[in-house]
């Protein structure tokens, strides 16, 4: 018998749990607070449960925690982990230590229907949905258990919903892991710990706005409605104007950040038009451009811009009073990098 993951399971739906086997409800607290906060890997770790609790518990259910499978470092330090989910199939999260930071780029689906252009994950397809248990396994098993003789690494200070997928495409199972993150039961993290990014799927992008103070990230890319819908199919169900107009019915300017993710090619959208376009569009909403190499993905004829047009294109924005950075590239030694993540391996 396939045994019942607790990980993913609220408080209230633990409690239910332990109800539903004879135990009383704090039982079910007792259980979220050794999975989400001590970081049990099995019930015989939890002291405080009766050892006839336990044995009821092991009869249908286990934690669910499930190690990588592989891992590979990046000569920079970034090291993609590779899970295995439902139906034989495997996601990959990248886990990115700077300095006082370190971040996890967190898979929400197993390919993604969205179906960009540039994106190595939208050239796979669409595969599956991941559960809250495949998401949330993620963070919780990352960093790994050194081995012996092995330096740990660094605690997660982030989570990145970046990976594999388009998070606003799973918003229940993303949701729900946000709120195992933030829950004083849970990991009890600030939301400004997490970051979601969207292509802007709407009316999901609504729900998170209204659920959740975490950050959000919007993938735009370009400020062209024709050339955008050319490279990104979800253009036109969701264009970015209204996206646009969604989000600036919101208060960015305290805690709670937006950014506009801008990947850059070579000859398509790195010139001043395009810069003033991105302007035009930002108006007078509160965020922060992030300006991306591109990393070349085999099949595709785009090039990445020159730095000295990154530069260019920043100043521009900097100089219209938009603050606008490059991102430093992580792990495309090891196809880790931003729209690399497809399952394959670079030797």
């Amino acid at each position: 018998m396939n045994k019942i993951p607790l990980i993913g399971l609220t408080e209230k739906e633990l409690q239910d749990v332990a109800v539903s086997l004879g135990m009383p409800r704090f039982v079910g607290r007792q259980i979220a607070q050794w999975i989400y906060q001590k970081g049990a890997t099995g019930f015989e770790e939890m002291a405080n449960l009766s050892k006839k609790n336990k044995m009821l518990l092991e009869e249908q259910y286990c934690v669910g925690r499930i190690a990588p499978t592989a891992s590979q470092k990046s000569v920079d330090g970034t090291v993609k982990y590779l899970f295995p989910v439902a139906g034989g199939r495997q996601v990959e999260s990248v886990y990115i230590p700077d300095k006082d930071r370190a971040t996890l780029c967190v898979s929400s689906q197993s390919g993604c229907k969205m179906n960009c252009y540039f994106c190595a994950t939208g050239k796979m397809g669409f595969k599956s949905q991941l559960t809250a248990a495949e998401i949330i396994n993620q963070i919780l098993s990352i960093p790994p258990v050194p081995a012996k003789g092995e330096a740990p690494m660094a605690p997660l200070t982030n989570v990145v919903f970046m990976g594999m997928g388009e998070p606003l495409d799973n918003f229940g199972a993303v949701s729900r892991v946000i709120e195992i993150l933030t829950a004083p039961w849970g990991l009890a993290w600030s939301p400004k710990r997490i970051t979601v990014s969207t292509v802007g799927k709407l009316p999901e992008l609504k729900d998170l706005l209204e659920k959740t103070q975490v950050h959000v990230a919007i993938s735009v890319h370009t400020a062209d409605s024709r050339e955008r819908a050319s490279m990104m199919p979800a253009q036109k169900a969701f264009p970015l104007q209204s996206v646009m107009q969604l989000l600036s019915g919101y208060d960015f300017s305290h805690q709670r950040r937006l950014s506009l993710e801008y990947i850059m090619w070579k000859g398509v959208n790195d010139d001043i038009a395009h810069a003033n376009q991105l302007i035009r569009l930002i108006g007078n909403l509160d965020c922060r451009v992030n300006l991306i190499r591109y990393h070349a993905i085999e099949g595709i004829d785009l090039k990445p811009c020159t730095e000295e047009r990154m530069i260019m294109f920043r100043n521009v924005l900097n100089q219209h009073g938009i603050t606008a950075t490059i991102r430093t590239s992580r792990g495309e030694d090891i196809m880790a990098a931003c729209g690399m993540l497809a399952n394959k391996t670079k030797h």
